[in-house]
């Protein structure tokens, strides 16, 4: 890091200083009412000096400008940001731990971590401004969501390094309501708050919303009969099906929530409970691009590809072109007409799994699973290589009203269903209800054992 000056002090003059929530939380900021034309013009002046700060107050990204070329002064309209390179997580983790930071520790006020389990962790920082950002668009998302201001929400997503417990809970308090600071596990523990304190949210991950029903179930409680009537749920990609699954089992509605640590943490896109369409992107902070993951070509709106971002407003860790390698397309703006939408996240181009020459994700496993009614959304899938061909076993729990039986013939359906629609076979094996591991995080869902992988 470099004797950074402060934001001001750029040679381009910062675009934006956050003020203060607005009197009456429940109406949308300015911002979100824009025209497309509007986000544009926002994006070009910001986009400038992201830029321009970047390059002159961190030397790694002054370091790969250089090496590819290209400065900041090449940056005269919007689509001149393509001819910037890409970063990822291993360009983040060569600057470990603060070399990415462009303000000194005097002006960071809060630190965040990746978990480091396939690699370095990722560090990331935000100054007072950010955090203000950061509240800002979470209670956007929350509050687009159906959230409310005065409401109870039962914050079950995990407090610590990871940015989703804390993000999730400085947006809420920002928006206006009362947090419920819960974090994940203890899923007893979880039923009797949301029994006493009935709140009228709660956030967590999809599946993990889903092991909380079962400790209803399991105490002879209907998960229908709660005060929650909403549900804003992230961290890992969920489908339609699950969607329907988690309104039906609790009778509220039920939104996605998108974000991710080195780009801000949650809060960068949320779904509207008017539409249940896919997660407006919130454009006057970040610059969204689809492309290619193999030809690293920028796609057009409406194609499928992999999302990158850059950061607009961000002062502690300025993001540029960064590739989150989520899988997904852009969508003009409904509701929000000015900002686009993301569709729902396929899958990850790093965890795509690749098995006799052909491609699959968990979720389109999740999907099929979801619409077999013996069939329970818990399952795992275990890739192996005995005598040098690929295998896969899908180990699905039966739910507590199916059979052995009816469940076993529901695996021979999911099993038909997987060869027709994704093209590979597989072996299906059916678990006992509550046998499967649970996750009050992002769940591990693909365990590859070909290469000796555990």
């Amino acid at each position: 890091m470099t004797s950074a000056p402060s934001p001001a002090g750029c040679s381009i003059p910062q675009p934006f200083v956050p003020g203060p929530p607005a009197a009456d939380r429940s109406q949308p900021d300015p911002e979100e009412l824009m025209s497309r034309d509007e986000i544009e013009a926002l994006q070009f002046e910001r986009l400038r000096w992201t830029l321009h700060y970047a390059y002159e107050n961190v030397d790694a990204y002054r370091e790969l400008f250089d090496d590819h070329g290209v400065h900041p002064r090449d940056f005269q309209q919007l689509e001149d940001l393509r001819l910037f390179p890409y970063t990822d997580k291993e360009f983040l983790r060569k600057a470990y731990p603060f070399k990415s930071f462009a303000v000194d520790m005097a002006d960071i006020r809060r630190i965040h971590a990746s978990s480091g389990t396939t690699g370095q962790p990722t560090v990331v920082a935000y100054t007072e401004n950010d955090l203000q950002v950061w509240g800002t668009l979470v209670a956007r998302c929350f509050r687009n969501s159906g959230i409310k201001p005065g409401d109870k929400v039962h914050n079950a997503y995990g407090y610590g390094l990871f940015t989703g417990g804390l993000g999730a809970h400085y947006g809420a308090e920002r928006l206006g309501c009362a947090v419920i600071p819960m974090s994940g596990g203890q899923t007893e523990k979880q039923v009797q708050m949301i029994r006493d304190f009935e709140p009228q949210a709660i956030l967590c991950t999809p599946t993990y919303l889903l092991t909380i029903a079962d400790g209803f179930k399991a105490m002879g409680l209907d998960p229908r009969k709660t005060s929650l009537r909403t549900a804003v749920l992230g961290a890992e990609p969920w489908t339609e099906e699950m969607r329907r699954e988690i309104e039906q089992t609790f009778n509220i509605d039920a939104c996605d929530i998108y974000g991710l640590s080195e780009v801000m943490g949650p809060g960068v896109a949320g779904e509207s409970v008017d539409t249940k369409a896919g997660s407006h992107i919130w454009e006057d902070h970040f610059r969204p691009e689809i492309i290619d993951p193999f030809t690293d070509e920028v796609l057009e709106t409406g194609q499928h590809g992999e999302l990158v971002f850059t950061s607009l407003t961000k002062e502690a860790l300025p993001i540029i072109r960064y590739r989150t390698h989520d899988l997904t397309r852009l969508l003009p703006g409904n509701d929000l007409p000015g900002h686009r939408r993301m569709g729902r996240i396929t899958g990850r181009s790093d965890d795509m799994i690749i098995l006799r020459g052909v491609n699959l994700f968990p979720s389109q496993i999740e999907e099929l699973a979801l619409q077999v009614p013996t069939l329970s959304p818990h399952f795992m899938l275990e890739i192996t290589r005995p005598n040098r061909m690929d295998q896969m076993t899908v180990t699905i729990e039966r739910r507590d009203d199916a059979s052995v039986e009816d469940a076993t013939a529901g695996g021979k359906k999911l099993q038909q269903e997987i060869k027709t629609k994704i093209g590979s076979s597989c072996t299906i094996t059916i678990a006992e209800p509550g046998t499967l591991a649970r996750s009050s995080g992002k769940l591990r869902r693909v365990y590859d054992l070909r290469d000796g992988g555990k």
